[in-house]
């Protein structure tokens, strides 16, 4: 485990950790000290995130471990809102998984957390799926559906969907809602509009949908995040 830890020291936008039974750092790589914004990892091993991370997403991280560590059942690539040093978010895919004996007891867990490529970012993005992001971005609002989008780049579904998750690391859903909400996130900020007005702005027209939907990729309520965004 040791080698995988310097392996992923390497690996400078994805987070690498293994944590025990009791929810403390047993391993961690470079790019988790970088993103907890400290100096070494002796800052993180052995302590819990509830220590770590602020209160709504040190919670929302404890949860989500203690459920791995309690069914067994892993999470993969669930897509959240992640708050960086100096107030700066930004978008990941984490994956959870549980570490098991050989007679297959729970012992602790394994994860991964990988920074995601900006929609805007389109260095090595074909024309054809550029005009398909130009368009997201313009009409997020709207009823847009993967399929849709497929025809608009003139491809099957399954071949676009591949190359997105190849591009993104995304599935074209996870790419719809990332568009959305970080949207939303943007209006909460920088607006004074109701969160009910932002919900329908950004393609919500369900009010508790919408609310669900913020808080399980950012860990915090639309309300919350506003104020504490300010």
């Amino acid at each position: 485990m040791r080698v995988i830890e310097q392996l992923f020291d390497h690996v400078p936008d994805t987070v690498f950790f293994v944590k025990g039974l009791d929810g403390l750092y047993r391993l961690v790589n470079r790019s988790l000290v970088e993103r907890c914004g400290l100096r070494s990892k002796s800052e993180l091993l052995g302590r819990h995130v509830r220590a770590i991370f602020p209160n709504e997403l040190g919670g929302r991280y404890a949860a989500q471990d203690e459920a791995v560590l309690r069914s067994g059942r892993p999470i993969e690539e669930r897509l959240e809102l992640h708050w960086y040093p100096n107030r700066r978010t930004g978008w990941c895919l984490t994956t959870k998984l549980p570490l098991r004996t050989a007679e297959g007891r729970v012992v602790g867990l394994v994860g991964i957390s990988r920074d995601l490529r900006a929609p805007g970012d389109r260095e090595i993005i074909p024309p054809s799926l550029t005009r398909v992001l130009e368009y997201l971005e313009r009409n997020y609002q709207d009823p847009v559906s993967p399929a849709a989008l497929a025809r608009l780049a003139g491809l099957s579904p399954v071949r676009f969907a591949r190359l997105i998750k190849r591009i993104f690391r995304l599935t074209p859903s996870q790419l719809i809602t990332q568009t959305r909400l970080a949207a939303a996130s943007r209006l909460l900020e920088e607006t004074d509009k109701a969160v009910a007005e932002v919900a329908l702005a950004c393609g919500f027209y369900d009010h508790s949908a919408f609310a669900r939907s913020f808080k399980s990729a950012t860990g915090v309520t639309p309300r919350d995040f506003r104020l504490r965004s300010r």
